[in-house]
Parts: C-alpha cells; sequence; structure tokens
C-alpha cells in the first residue's frame, strides 16, 4: 500500500522531535550555562535522588550543590569549590 512511507515518515518525524527535546533538557533548578553537571562536594549527578539543587553564591559564583548535606562541607573551604566552577566556565 502507499500508507508505508507516510506512516514511516511521520515515526520518524515523532522520533526526531522526542530526541530534540531530550537533548535541550536540563536538570530542575540548575541554569542552562552551569558548566558541571555533577556536585563539586559530593561528586554526585544534579536531579537525582537528592532532589532540587541547592543554590549558594561565594564571592559572586553561583554554586550548586546536589543537596543541602553538602552546604556543611561546602562551608568548610568555599574558595576551593568556587574555583572548580570557575576553573569548569573557562573551559566551556
Amino acid at each position: 500500500m502507499k500508507r508505508t512511507p507516510f506512516i514511516t515518515l511521520l515515526a520518524a518525524a515523532a522520533l526526531s522531535v522526542g530526541l530534540a527535546t531530550a537533548a535541550e533538557k536540563t536538570t530542575e533548578g540548575l541554569p542552562a550555562n552551569y558548566p558541571l553537571k555533577k556536585c563539586v562536594v559530593s561528586d554526585e549527578e544534579f536531579g537525582g535522588e537528592m532532589g532540587k539543587p541547592v543554590k549558594v553564591t561565594h564571592n559572586g559564583t553561583d554554586v550548586y550543590l546536589c543537596c543541602k548535606a553538602c552546604l556543611k562541607d561546602f562551608k568548610k573551604d568555599p574558595d576551593k569549590y568556587t574555583k572548580m566552577v570557575t576553573d569548569a566556565a573557562k573551559k566551556n
């Protein structure tokens, strides 16, 4: 039948839209331009079971942590963790 090429084309279009949407998706609570995909304190990926990332600002730099529990370690050496973010931003 003549419907097969149309159905194939329709399926390919639906698949490409789904892939494009997945590529543009960012973790909730994390800016699209944030240079890291993991927490600087725990090395855990954002958006996992820890929930929404926690934003901390130190010396004008926003640092995102995977959870509130990482805040305690961040406060012990904020310059170290802030530098990790600024260095990653320079690479991008």
